[in-house]
């Protein structure tokens, strides 16, 4: 019965470090997302960064990243920006893969 019991405990151990990095690739594919679009809306250095942390922070408005696209479609849409909602989603999955690199990166060191 131990073994079973080491067992299970490993997997819950698993699965919660899955969705902790999980959660952490979530959160740097925002903010690269974040950077992109405050490129083109002409902001830089602190300006660029702060508007990457809301974009980070818009997601947790509810499950799902429909939040972080309404976020980037309605500030495009203020500004000006004129960037159609495929190109927006098709620039939110490109970065996902990026995103997982980089903390993949960050956790083997």
């Amino acid at each position: 019965m131990s073994s079973f019991d080491d067992r299970e405990r490993a997997e819950e151990a698993k699965y919660a470090l899955d969705q902790e990095t999980h959660f952490k690739v979530l959160a740097r594919r925002n903010k690269l997302l974040g950077l992109w679009a405050a490129d083109l809306m002409g902001l830089i250095d602190g300006d660029a960064e702060a508007y990457a942390k809301t974009v980070v922070l818009s997601d947790l408005e509810e499950a799902g990243e429909e939040d972080v696209f309404r976020k980037v479609r309605g500030d495009f849409d203020a500004a000006g920006i004129d960037r159609t909602d495929a190109r927006i989603r098709e620039q939110m999955a490109q970065l996902m893969p990026v995103a997982r690199e980089q903390i993949m990166k960050d956790i083997k060191e």
